[in-house]
């Protein structure tokens, strides 16, 4: 017989089955998983060398855990992944309200149901993914809620009186007790709340209603917190943090390959659409950056953080965008172009908290805002050794392109143009594709018109170049001719 195959606390005697707490189940998993060189926390991306060490200690010292950080930073990822490191299954006493061990129940029922039928108490057994219980904490959430309270109902139809136990229905945390226990945002959590949680996690005293009842829940509590939370909602209570065991700061990716990865992973584009749609390096850096120029913007409330969906979201609708353009022009298919960019303006506006000077710009002018910002990065980056557009007083490739609109006013790039219009307006500029080319010989061709493009947009927000929009697309200029 196998074990999960056994039916009553007989067959698992007889198996030789022993019980564990939660807590040392998932070191022990952990201690497995990391002795085979197997990833423990596979899809959380950026944290190998900061986070997941930390986490990893924590479990091993079998501590509770708090994961403190702005939001979009993985934390309730995170505290979902634990879930891998439980064991598949677990007995428990069947008909059991708070999966009762069947070798130490601690609750009435468990108890009187163990020593009625002894050996031949049944059992039933409870997948790890049913062991996973989150809580968002919010301020109406009540003790009754997380504890329990006193069932009248209850104690009529069983005939008891309010003073026998088994007149309390079980809250949340009782009901989790040999899970997981997430409790998201815990500042929100109202201080006599917080203070309901501190016997739970050192003694395992839980009172409902006058009933002190000894309940050694076994329980792996995580929570998550936004260190905003301290000073604009509420905070966490001295005494409860201090039974918290390891505290483990979050940060958003360092790198822009890392969030790119992050990105590409969490994305939810069709299969279609991504045959349909080729995006270039450049473009993926560049929704990228976007984020990174945020983080640093004047405009922009670093308390609140910048999320990682903000990203996402945008890559979505940069997608999305080319899509609505192929519907419209009949292509088959189609390269992202920067005015796709101007469709991603939602998935930014929605995602930044402003602060005052930037209420005042509005949040599409800080969305483009950005958007230029990360475009003279990138130009910075791509086109380094011309980066100071003339500055030296020499004649450059800047210069010549720029002399070429002098030349040429009134040149004009459609939004939803097909994808042979869009080349050969382009292919119009004529110094344009030989300066990439120059300064970015190994580009691979599928990437050249966007970037040639993209020169465009880096010249306007370097004032080399006017832009100006208008309802079927942008008309480019000399800048001097414009006033600038």
């Amino acid at each position: 017989m196998k074990l999960h195959e056994a039916k009553t606390v007989g067959d698992l005697k007889n198996l030789g089955y022993t019980s564990k707490s939660i807590k040392q189940e998932l070191r022990d998993n952990l201690v497995r998983l990391i002795r085979a060189n197997e990833n423990p926390f596979k899809g959380i991306i950026g944290y190998d060398a900061t986070v997941i060490p930390q986490l990893e200690r924590a479990i091993l010292s079998k501590h509770t855990i708090n994961l403190l950080g702005l939001r979009g930073q993985a934390k309730t990822r995170i505290a979902r992944s634990l879930i891998g490191l439980l064991d598949e299954w677990i007995p428990v006493i069947e008909g059991s309200e708070i999966n009762d061990d069947p070798f130490g129940p601690i609750s009435s029922f468990g108890k009187e149901t163990l020593e009625t039928l002894g050996d031949a108490t049944p059992i039933s057994w409870l997948h790890r993914n049913d062991r996973f219980f989150e809580k968002l904490a919010t301020p109406d959430v009540t003790v009754a809620d997380l504890i329990g309270d006193v069932d009248p109902i209850k104690a009529s139809n069983l005939k008891l009186s309010y003073a026998d136990e088994r007149v309390i229905h079980y809250g949340m945390i009782p009901r989790a007790n040999r899970c997981i226990f997430v409790i998201n945002e815990l500042p929100d959590l109202q201080a006599r709340i917080q203070v309901s949680l501190f016997n739970i996690l050192q003694e395992g005293d839980v009172q409902i209603r006058g009933f002190k009842l000894r309940l050694a829940l076994d329980l792996q509590f995580v929570f998550t917190a936004n260190p905003e939370d301290y000073t604009n909602r509420g905070s966490i209570v001295t005494p409860l943090k201090d039974r918290i065991g390891s505290q483990i700061l979050t940060h958003y990716p360092i790198t822009r390959e890392i969030s790119k990865e992050i990105t590409a992973q969490e994305a939810k584009i069709e299969a279609e659409l991504l045959a349909k749609v080729y995006v270039p390096e450049l473009a993926k850096n560049l929704i990228e950056q976007i984020s990174f120029e945020a983080r640093k913007s004047d405009f922009v409330d670093a308390k609140s953080g910048i999320s990682a969906r903000m990203t996402i979201t945008a890559y979505e609708n940069l997608y999305s965008t080319a899509e609505l353009r192929l519907l419209k022009s009949g292509d088959k298919a189609t390269c992202i172009r920067m005015s796709d960019f101007l469709g991603i303006i939602p998935a930014i506006t929605g995602k930044v908290e402003l602060v005052y000077e930037g209420e005042q710009e509005g949040s599409e002018s800080v969305a483009l805002l950005l958007l230029g910002s990360a475009i003279k990065s990138l130009f910075g980056e791509y086109f380094s050794t011309i980066k100071k557009l003339s500055k030296t007083g020499e004649y450059s490739d800047i210069d010549q392109l720029v002399e070429w609109f002098i030349n040429n006013p009134g040149f004009e790039l459609l939004s939803d143009s097909s994808e042979v219009d869009y080349q050969k307006e382009i292919n119009t500029v004529k110094p344009l594709k030989a300066m990439v080319k120059k300064y970015q010989p190994h580009l691979p061709e599928a990437d050249l018109f966007f970037v040639m493009e993209f020169v465009l947009w880096a010249l306007v927000e370097y004032k080399k170049l006017a832009k100006k929009k208008f309802e079927q697309g942008y008309e480019f200029e000399d800048a001097v001719l414009k006033g600038y």
